[in-house]
């Protein structure tokens, strides 16, 4: 899968702790390589047509907006954060 980041997932990834990002990067290579990877925990978000939810740790999640074989980068952080995706 093709990954490509809004300028609102840079701007939020950009303020996340170091340890996140990281954890962030390894998800996005699953993203990337193997979509069906089990850490993903991923999944479709409810009332929505085409935008999807993948694990970053406990706590963070990324939401992206699948197009074709794109997946555009929405949203990065607390489940708080992301109950607008």
């Amino acid at each position: 899968m093709h990954i490509e980041a809004t300028e609102t997932f840079i701007r939020l990834y950009r303020k996340l702790p170091e340890e996140i990002k990281t954890k962030a990067r390894k998800s996005l290579e699953f993203l990337a390589s193997n979509p069906s990877h089990p850490s993903l925990g991923h999944k479709k978000m409810a009332g929505q047509k085409d935008i999807f939810e993948i694990r970053v740790s406990q706590n963070y999640r990324i939401t992206y907006q699948r197009v074709g074989d794109t997946a555009y980068l929405r949203k990065i952080g607390t489940h708080d954060l992301l109950r607008d995706p």
